[in-house]
């Protein structure tokens, strides 16, 4: 685990993006596809705006950072008593689709579900939100609907 984040920090955010596998898959800058839709998204306050880019650089300075990198939560965390839901893009070399696939298959949980977006990497919420409100709506909440 630890060669791999080694790798992926010398690969950059930058090389990622102008690759289509980073934050979003047909991403110009990331001023105009993130940092603005996240800026006009109605489902933050105006300090969660904020805080999401503090928390950003923050989080890229801190020391949890390598032990984030170096633990296993296949490992760690085996079983779960709350549903569990994984949305992953195809392009997503952030976090990749098919080994989030497979320690979802592996975690003991109530109810999982998992759903691969084909034309997103890692932010599908602003690369295919009609896709993410229709799972939310039929597949996430409606269970919880028809137990109240």
């Amino acid at each position: 685990m630890d060669g791999l984040s080694d790798a992926y920090e010398k690969i950059g955010d930058d090389v990622m993006h102008r690759a289509g596998i980073g934050t979003t898959h047909k991403m110009k800058s990331v001023v105009s596809g993130i940092f603005m839709p996240v800026m006009r998204s109605n489902e933050y306050t105006l300090r969660e705006k904020i805080n999401i880019w503090r928390g950003k650089a923050f989080s890229n300075s801190t020391v949890l950072n390598k032990e984030l990198y170096s633990t296993d939560l296949s490992k760690t965390i085996t079983k779960l008593d709350i549903p569990v839901y994984f949305f992953s893009g195809i392009y997503d070399y952030t976090v990749n689709y098919s080994m989030s696939e497979a320690y979802l298959k592996k975690l003991s949980a109530p109810v999982k579900g998992f759903y691969l977006f084909k034309e997103s990497a890692h932010s599908l919420i602003f690369e295919e939100p009609k896709k993410v409100v229709h799972i939310m709506q039929e597949d996430v909440l409606k269970p919880q609907k028809s137990k109240s």
